[in-house]
């Protein structure tokens, strides 16, 4: 199966997060792209025993999102 993982800049606290309506309990920041990357990689197996499902193998899909306000 795969689990969309949703990465969303949250430029007030300078971090990214990551959220996923499809992985119940994820919910993660970190001031790094790829420290939550690997953060997210080694959650997303025991949230998901925690929560009784067992895929394996699984796969993750990322998806990120950041808005800039550029001046002119």
């Amino acid at each position: 199966m795969e689990y969309v993982v949703k990465f969303v800049w949250d430029d007030d606290a300078n971090v990214w997060i990551a959220t996923s309506n499809d992985i119940p309990g994820l919910i993660l920041e970190s001031g790094s792209f790829d420290a939550l990357l690997e953060r997210v990689r080694f959650a997303v197996p025991e949230l998901l025993s925690l929560n009784g499902i067992s895929d394996s193998p699984l796969s993750l899909e990322f998806v990120s999102e950041r808005h800039e306000r550029i001046a002119l």
